[in-house]
């Protein structure tokens, strides 16, 4: 259904009715966080499809399948001027972590909110990341993915096909139960805050990656670091380093887009990094490091 078609209705919603549609709120976040990996825009996304619902007046035949639309189609256009954005962002671009967050504390929509799967979605363009969204996370039909899209059914069977072979290529395949990997970042966190570069080794995958973001705004490494024995020195030292340039830098460990991971604060309580780990067949093949304040901004409170 086009965005700005309505039927029916017989004006003005009721009250009723408007505390029903509020509470399609995380639901529409979680279509919009998805999409553009920052919080603050699937806000301001989420907050503008409300807008355009309430201007239109009327009521729709489904308010949740209308707001949807509205707030993918708006994600698209803001994700194609964040894209030109994020050529030109200084070293490496991770998506805004949720930290402790409920909405990913559920084993069915934990792995597509984490750091590892919305990383990889960097790699399709916008309309393949909503094709991509709407069809293997939110279980829409092609049917409605391609009303949404403005796409044909079978060329959103196309799209998916080729979203689905981009995602592929940078996945690991491995099966890994909650409690080995929360066993394995209790191992390497212990590991770190000693300093001991052998644990650290022992417990990273030869091919580990680091990836480091801090969008010219905080010390952060401007490519990918790989290889057990440089990730291991490079998190020594950056602990260090961390603790000499903010004194009385505390950390913690925390949940992450649903991963382990942790959160160092300084002495206000203010996230100053979050890392998120990567855990696959007993050991971490990658660390994804988040120094960006104006990443961190929405945390303040929740550390």
């Amino acid at each position: 259904m086009p965005c700005d078609t309505v039927t029916g209705g017989t004006g003005i919603p009721s009250l009723l009715a408007m505390d029903s549609i509020e509470e399609l709120r995380p639901y529409l976040f979680a279509i919009a966080y998805r999409m553009l990996g920052s919080v603050a825009e699937a806000e301001d996304v989420v907050q503008e499809a409300f807008l355009r619902y309430h201007a239109a007046g009327a009521e729709v035949d489904s308010p949740k399948a209308w707001l949807a639309a509205v707030t993918t189609r708006l994600a698209i256009d803001e994700l194609r001027s964040a894209r030109a954005r994020r050529e030109v962002y200084p070293g490496e671009w991770l998506p805004e972590p949720l930290v402790d967050d409920e909405s990913v504390m559920h084993a069915e929509t934990a792995d597509s909110l984490s750091l590892t799967f919305l990383h990889l979605l960097e790699k399709l363009s916008p309309v393949e990341r909503a094709v991509f969204l709407l069809r293997e996370v939110f279980d829409y039909s092609y049917e409605e993915v391609a009303g949404i899209v403005g796409k044909s059914p079978d060329n959103c069977r196309q799209i998916l096909v080729r979203a689905r072979r981009r995602m592929d290529e940078g996945r690991r395949r491995f099966d890994v139960s909650r409690e080995e990997r929360d066993e394995v970042a209790w191992r390497f966190v212990a590991a770190w805050e000693d300093g001991d570069v052998e644990r650290l080794i022992e417990l990273l995958a030869p091919d580990a990656t680091v990836y480091g973001d801090g969008g010219g705004k905080a010390p952060s490494i401007p490519h990918p670091l790989v290889g057990a024995e440089r990730v291991a020195k490079a998190l020594v030292g950056w602990g260090r380093r961390g603790r000499e340039l903010v004194p009385g830098l505390e950390h913690r460990i925390a949940t992450v887009n649903g991963d382990p991971g942790l959160v160092f604060s300084d002495p206000e309580g203010h996230a100053v990094w979050v890392a998120a780990l990567e855990i696959a067949d007993g050991v971490v093949v990658a660390v994804r490091s988040i120094l960006n304040p104006d990443k961190l901004a929405h945390l303040r409170n929740a550390v």
